[in-house]
């Protein structure tokens, strides 16, 4: 039976970009916008937004600059991953009530063209969990570990950000799929502790507490076959000192340089490379949404057996939103960092 279509509210709230930053980003560089809401279109549909996803990448995209996604635009909405329930529906295959996926975050009440959205099932798992480790980080944490990186049972494995949305899957996956040894970096000793103690790492070090390539031989002595980046900088340079013979690094990303203003010293070493017949490979997660039945069946599976563990770090309220983006950047998350609209 369908659900009566509720009464909608004439306004809605929106994070816009008001300007864009020069280095580190400031509340200033954000606008709390109210706009009105409509019925949807034909073809359309009328979400409100229950969870909002705040990702590194989204810090790329405040810069006016051409890269593989086109940046915000000033006095408009950002975006994002969100998830929500269907409010108003013009769009067949959707009705009201429907749990989806969509791309519109950073609002309270998304206006989609039903294309873009896609509906998801909040009895396999909570539905924010389609924004985090079923969702785009833990595609990029598959993909990017299996495919790209080319993981073969045995191989060491090196993670940097590992107690990040990624980072923390990563690790996980690669266990799972038979690894010799995990090794993660992270930016505190509780997270450290918690990569060991929780998510499975073999080893985890703290890459505030000193040399990182020192840090990195010491846990893995023989070396690493696998570099999953998240972080760049010092982290990419010791990688390639400890990557073996045709060793495979999967650059994912970079954030300890989204907000520097000058370009980075390391790494180094990149002749390196050559001796050691070694690849690095960037990787964008939509180059792989093909995997994405064989990703979900799989680490559904996982999830449902409580061999793969999830963490969130959930921060309430909409008027947070870039109160819980700037976090995320300085690293004050663990797991996948959302926005709980109240």
């Amino acid at each position: 039976m369908t659900e009566p279509t509720p009464t909608l509210p004439a306004t809605g709230r929106e994070w816009q970009l008001a300007a864009r930053p020069q280095g580190w980003p400031t509340a200033a560089d954000f606008a709390l916008v109210e706009t009105p809401v409509g019925a949807p279109a034909p073809g359309r549909i009328l979400v409100r937004n229950e969870y909002l996803s705040v990702d590194p990448y989204m810090r790329g995209r405040m810069n006016d600059v051409k890269s593989y996604a086109p940046p915000f635009q000033l006095g408009r909405a950002m975006e994002g991953g969100a998830v929500g329930r269907v409010v108003a529906s013009a769009a067949e295959g959707f009705e009201v009530g429907d749990a989806v996926l969509h791309g519109l975050g950073w609002r309270e009440y998304a206006d989609v063209p039903a294309q873009h959205a896609v509906k998801v099932d909040g009895s396999v798992a909570p539905l924010q969990a389609y924004l985090g480790v079923l969702g785009m980080p833990g595609l990029t944490a598959y993909a990017g570990l299996l495919r790209v990186g080319r993981f073969q049972e045995g191989d060491v494995v090196f993670v940097s950000g590992a107690a990040g949305a990624v980072g923390s899957v990563v690790g996980q996956v690669a266990k799972l799929r038979g690894a010799s040894l995990v090794v993660g970096s992270a930016g505190s000793d509780e997270k450290v502790r918690r990569l060991v103690e929780e998510f499975g790492y073999d080893a985890a070090f703290n890459y505030k507490n000193g040399d990182i390539a020192g840090q990195l031989a010491k846990a893995a002595p023989e070396g690493i076959d696998v570099y999953f980046d998240n972080v760049g900088g010092e982290h990419l340079e010791a990688a390639i000192g400890a990557l073996r013979l045709h060793g495979r690094a999967v650059l994912c990303g970079a954030i300890a340089q989204y907000n520097d203003t000058t370009p980075p010293a390391a790494p180094r070493n990149l002749a390196m490379t050559i001796g050691k017949r070694l690849s690095l490979t960037g990787m964008l997660v939509a180059d792989h949404y093909d995997l994405q039945p064989e990703f979900v069946a799989e680490v559904g599976g996982w999830l449902r057996d409580g061999r793969l563990r999830f963490e969130e770090t959930v921060v309430d309220g909409f008027d947070h939103a870039v109160d819980a983006f700037l976090g995320m950047l300085r690293g004050a998350n663990t797991g996948k960092m959302l926005v709980r609209i109240g």
